[in-house]
């Protein structure tokens, strides 16, 4: 479960602004994650819907979800010092992991984006379909986005996978088998809000009784 959970983490809101580039703001996104199996989906529905909001600003985002089974999750990525900051409060206690988002060319190798002739309007924002594929340890993952040049912001996905992907997902679409578990994740962006963010939601400090696990992030 803990590959899922990190998969999950990037998440975001928006409500529409036609095509206005926006530089800083709010964006709500809606999470899903169905299975055809209905043992796996009773699973899922435990989980309950996930709500997730980034705050974003030059280069900075900070995204928040939080859920019955992983309690609630932070993000926080500065581009500035190329650093991902994650933070977990759940079931197992207050734990922190730190990870560069400067990847190395092997990691870029792994990692293959394909633009698709394709688009989709969301919210108002022409949205350009790109197929990501991963392949790590045998196993091949393709994740569909609809990426949007409007919304100027540094997210998990253009953070992770070297500028390869540039933008906001303003909907994305995952396959997935997790130990056995065959799942789709579904994400969409419902709200954009173009506000002040305060630059204490950047703050890569780490809160106190927090404890140092990078396995939370896959590491």
């Amino acid at each position: 479960m803990k590959k899922l959970l990190v998969l999950l983490l990037t998440v975001f809101s928006l409500s529409s602004f036609a095509q206005d580039k926006i530089s800083e703001g709010v964006i709500i996104m809606k999470q899903k994650i169905e299975s055809d199996d209905p043992t796996v989906q009773a699973q899922l529905a435990m989980m309950g819907e996930m709500t997730s909001t980034t705050y974003f600003k030059k280069g900075k985002s900070r995204s928040e979800v939080s859920n019955q089974m992983s309690g609630d999750v932070t993000v926080i990525i500065d581009q500035d010092i190329q650093e991902m900051l994650m933070l977990m409060d759940g079931p197992m206690g207050k734990l922190y992991g730190k990870k560069s988002t400067n990847l190395t060319e092997e990691e870029l190798k792994k990692v293959t984006v394909t633009e698709i002739d394709e688009t989709k309007t969301i919210l108002g924002y022409k949205s350009k379909r790109y197929d990501l594929v991963v392949k790590d340890q045998g196993v091949e993952t393709t994740i569909k986005f609809y990426m949007t040049d409007a919304i100027e912001i540094q997210t998990q996905q253009t953070a992770l996978y070297g500028g390869k992907l540039k933008g906001m997902p303003m909907y994305m679409e995952m396959e997935m088998n997790q130990m056995g578990m065959e799942m789709i994740m579904k994400f969409e962006v419902v709200e954009v809000k173009k506000e002040s963010v305060d630059d204490s939601k950047f703050d890569m400090a780490i809160p106190e009784g927090y404890k140092e696990n990078n396995m939370i992030l896959g590491n």
